[in-house]
C-alpha cells in the first residue's frame, strides 16, 4: 500500500482478511455505544442498511478525528429478520433465543464499509447476503453453543460461517466476505482505482 490503513474495529477476522489480501493495516477499536445508537435508529424506523452504514461511519469518523492524516476504514454488520435488527447476543440464553427464532427461516446480513481520508469520508459500500438456516434440533443448538459460545458471542448472528456455524445453514446467497463482515472485493477495487494499492 502507498499508505497504511487503520481499521476501526476490534474484529480479528476483518484484520486477518485485510492482511491476507496483502494490505498494510493496523487495528484500533472505535469505542462507540453501538447498542444505544442502534436502538435510537430503530426507534426512528431506520432501515437495516442505514443502521449498518451509520455505525460504520461513526466508527471511522471517531478514529479519523484522532488520526487526521490516516486512511481509516469503519465497518459494521447487522442481521435483519422479519422487521427486526439483531445485535451481538450478550448471554448464551440470548444467543439460543436468537438461533431458535432464525432456525428454518431466511435472514439477511448487511455489511457496510466507510473509508475516511484526512478526516473526511471518501467512499462507502453496503453489501447484503441472504442465508437460509436449517431446522436444527434443540439438542444440536445446546451442544453448538456449549462448544462455540466464546467465539459466537462476537457475531451478530451468534454464529461464524468460517467455523462450526456453517453447519447451521442449508444455503446462502451473496458474497462470502459480506457474511464475514467485510465486503473485500469492492474495497480492493476502490483502493486499486485510487492508487492506494498496486494493480
Amino acid at each position: 500500500m502507498t499508505r497504511p490503513l487503520l481499521l476501526a474495529s476490534a474484529s480479528t477476522i476483518r484484520l486477518q482478511l485485510l492482511r491476507n489480501a496483502g494490505l498494510t493495516v493496523t487495528a484500533e477499536a472505535a469505542r462507540i455505544d453501538e447498542e444505544t445508537i442502534r436502538q435510537s435508529l430503530e426507534a426512528e424506523q431506520a432501515k437495516p442498511r442505514e443502521i449498518a452504514d451509520t455505525l460504520a461511519e461513526l466508527k471511522a469518523e471517531k478514529l479519523a478525528n484522532r488520526h487526521q492524516t490516516a486512511l481509516v476504514l469503519g465497518c459494521d454488520q447487522v442481521l435483519a429478520f422479519q422487521g427486526r435488527v439483531f445485535g451481538k447476543p450478550d448471554t448464551p440464553d440470548a444467543a439460543r433465543a436468537q438461533l431458535t427464532a432464525l432456525r428454518g427461516q431466511t435472514h439477511h446480513l448487511i455489511s457496510a464499509l466507510v473509508l475516511y481520508d484526512a478526516a473526511r469520508p471518501i467512499w462507502r459500500h453496503i453489501s447484503e447476503a441472504k442465508l437460509q438456516m436449517r431446522d436444527v434440533s434443540d439438542a444440536y443448538l445446546d451442544a453448538y453453543l456449549a462448544r462455540n459460545w466464546a467465539s459466537a458471542q462476537h457475531s451478530v448472528g451468534a454464529y461464524k460461517l468460517e467455523e462450526e456455524g456453517v453447519r447451521l445453514f442449508s444455503s446462502i446467497q451473496g458474497d462470502y466476505f459480506t457474511i464475514l463482515g467485510l465486503p473485500l472485493l469492492p474495497l480492493l477495487d476502490y483502493l486499486g482505482a485510487r492508487g492506494f494499492i498496486q494493480t
